[in-house]
């Protein structure tokens, strides 16, 4: 009996993704694959679990994203929300409910614990100097602050994290600091924030962390854990001074939000409080502390390695501050994964996008499931190679896996039409005791959190399936001994029945189509089902269960990377979808000259708006354009554009404004001038 089998129910998470992106094989490898393999196989194992996620949609990520695309953070999140619950459900995650952050109910538990902890006397409410932009007029959360790590001199760290070396900062440790929205230095200026005393929940984490989980979580997990506590913690502020995210619920902190690592682990509670009342559960059970300490769920984070000391430490400590709810069993965090040889970079874009993956390989899950799942960096970085997707597919799923189920389910028509007789086990003694082994090999690993070495097992017993056909060889003795033949390859479809369960958590599509093949009248059979073959039992025609991958496809793929880091492809993320369809007569409607700017001026009280000159060769008028961040006003006179000189008059700060300048975005999110390729005359029409 493992660990685990002692609890009546469990509540798995995966780290909540930003809404302000696509996904990308590092964040599959690193909280996404680990925890669906472990969620269905508690659910083979008739275990109640549920398991939940859901955009992470606050936080100064999400509106540095919407005024580099120059959008709401209301339009990203919804852009982004969809894309993301789309990828993962094409992908086959299987979450109970797949969540959001800006949802109502997730606002109101939120502040319902600010007000818990607040209420009790938690918070140290203090007034401290923080980074201010004087440009921007306004408090620059940890995000909007970059500077060089103290650490290990990342030139790109956060101010709340550097991402390279995984350590937790303050902004005020930052050498060099710079505003992300103006590029300068900022000041420091006071301001009032409620800090969680970490320092004061010290003695009671190094108990329940560093005593009484030594030797139960994963090395990298612990020993990140236990260095943040041998330096020693210190307060950390749970309010921001922010215009995006859910309001501190006190009189006194009008205008500020509460901190996105105090709301965003929260979203699994309310996420899970939201599927409750979808499907007529008690939310309570799985997340509150039951009268007897045997009905607790027991409670699993799969995170990657930058979200650890949020989940292991900050996490924790406001539950336990609060008083009411469990805590995490454990935190099986996964290392960062590299990208041929490099770091996966979301802003060089140097990635495999989830959302392109599935376009381009259409059906091929699978496929990308196993090659992650064998190179999960499980407790130190790995590596994705093209090379490496290539060989593991074509030498072990389609060599050793998938050979074998089709070469034995072909060899069970040819002979025997696909009919089977009375089989209800194995004939062989040896098998049976190496596919029990098997079993019990791949449960242990995945409750120990090694789903390599789970894998690993699963292809031994195609293996083992491979070894017996091939010493038996049933085509040379089925003219002499039919039956001889036919147990040999019916011990096979056994091997092939226990194949399709053993790989569910892993190959769910594969397993499928196995259970199709062998005619079984369900998709998912749990581990404890009875496997045996009636006589009479008629076999489904054979299928090919993966596909050999060719050499062009993965050069195709080498060179978009290389385009990519060349600057000849666009970002992924930058990519807006199509509007809808408009006819000729529309676009016709719309009259584009060519202009040039005269003049250009700051709008008074803006920080995006340009009042701008145009000589559209028709007449001299103004225009106000939304392009401050970019340009300054004297560098653009005299600059052609493309202008929409028919567009409605509209009002705006006071200005008339007669027209709109077209404008493009490059893959470093910077508008450009959309001009003719050579000088042209003013109030010549593009067309």
């Amino acid at each position: 009996m493992s660990e685990l089998d002692k609890f009546k129910r469990y509540t798995v998470t995966s780290a909540l993704p930003y809404a302000n992106g696509p996904l990308h094989i590092g964040h599959l490898a690193g909280a996404y694959i680990p925890a669906d393999i472990f969620v269905r196989h508690l659910r083979l194992k008739k275990k109640d679990v549920v398991y939940v996620c859901g955009s992470d949609e606050h936080g100064a990520a999400i509106t540095i994203k919407a005024k580099k695309e120059g959008i709401t953070p209301q339009e990203i999140i919804d852009k982004y929300h969809k894309q993301i619950k789309e990828s993962f459900g094409q992908f086959g995650i299987a979450f109970d409910i797949y969540h959001r952050t800006s949802s109502p109910i997730h606002h109101d538990l939120s502040q319902e614990f600010f007000l818990n902890l607040y209420e009790k006397g938690e918070f140290i409410e203090k007034e401290s100097e923080q980074y201010y932009d004087e440009e921007y007029d306004q408090f620059l959360a940890d995000r909007y602050i970059i500077g060089t790590c103290p650490n290990c001199g990342n030139e790109g760290a956060y101010g709340d994290q550097c991402e390279k070396c995984g350590s937790s900062l303050n902004p005020t440790d930052l050498i060099n600091p710079k505003s992300t929205l103006s590029g300068k230095a900022p000041v420091l200026r006071l301001t009032k924030h409620w800090y969680l005393p970490l320092d004061k929940y010290q003695p009671w984490l190094e108990e329940w962390l560093l005593e009484g989980k030594k030797n139960k979580w994963k090395t990298n997990v612990y020993g990140q854990c236990s260095s943040w506590l041998k330096a020693g913690l210190q307060p950390r502020s749970m309010t921001r001074d922010l215009d995006w995210g859910i309001d501190v619920p006190l009189e006194e902190a009008k205008g500020k939000k509460l901190y996105v690592w105090l709301d965003a682990p929260i979203g699994y509670i309310s996420a899970t409080k939201q599927w409750a009342k979808d499907h007529g559960k008690d939310w309570q059970k799985y997340w509150k502390q039951q009268e007897n300490e045997e009905d607790n769920s027991c409670l699993i984070h799969f995170i990657g390695k930058d979200n650890i000391v949020f989940h292991c430490i900050t996490f924790p400590s406001i539950l336990h501050a609060h008083g009411e709810y469990i805590l995490p069993e454990n935190v099986p965090a996964n290392e960062f994964l590299n990208l041929e040889g490099d770091k996966l970079s979301t802003s060089r874009n140097h990635a495999v996008w989830l959302h392109e993956y599935l376009e381009e390989f259409p059906g091929k899950q699978d496929e990308l499931r196993y090659v992650l799942t064998s190179i999960l960096p499980e407790t130190s970085d790995s590596e994705f190679t093209w090379r490496d997707y290539q060989a593991r597919i074509n030498n072990e799923l389609v060599a050793i896996f998938g050979n074998f189920v089709n070469r034995v389910m072909i060899l069970m028509h040819k002979y025997y039409e696909g009919k089977v007789q009375a089989s209800p086990r194995f004939t062989d003694p040896d098998l049976h005791e190496q596919v029990g082994k098997a079993y019990k090999a791949i449960s242990e690993s995945i409750e120990t959190y090694k789903f390599r070495q789970a894998l690993s097992e699963l292809i031994d017993v195609a293996r083992t399936g491979n070894k017996f056909l091939t010493e038996k060889e049933p085509w040379k003795t089925f003219k002499t001994d039919p039956e001889a033949t036919r147990e040999v390859l019916q011990n096979c479809l056994h091997i092939i029945a226990h194949l399709g369960i053993l790989a569910q958590p892993f190959l769910p599509s594969a397993s499928k189509k196995i259970f199709y093949m062998l005619n079984f009248s369900q998709d998912v059979v749990s581990y404890d089902e009875e496997i045996k073959f009636e006589d009479g039992h008629q076999l489904n025609q054979a299928e090919l269960l993966f596909e050999k991958v060719e050499d062009a496809v993965i050069e195709k793929q080498l060179e978009k990377l290389l385009n990519k880091a060349q600057g000849l492809v666009t970002a992924a993320v930058e990519v807006s979808p199509a509007k809808e369809n408009i006819n000729y007569d529309q676009f016709s409607a719309m009259d584009i000259r060519v202009g040039t700017i005269l003049a250009a001026e700051k709008v008074t009280k803006t920080k995006k708006l340009l009042k701008l000159t145009i000589d559209t060769g028709i007449d001299t008028r103004t225009v106000v354009s939304g392009i401050a961040e970019y340009f300054e006003p004297d560098s653009i006179v005299g600059q052609q554009v493309s202008i929409l000189v028919n567009l409605e008059p509209r009002e705006i700060k006071g200005i008339v404004s007669q027209g709109m300048i077209l404008m493009s975005e490059n893959s470093d999110g910077k508008l450009i001038f959309v001009t003719p390729a050579e000088s042209a005359a003013n109030g010549s029409v593009i067309r």
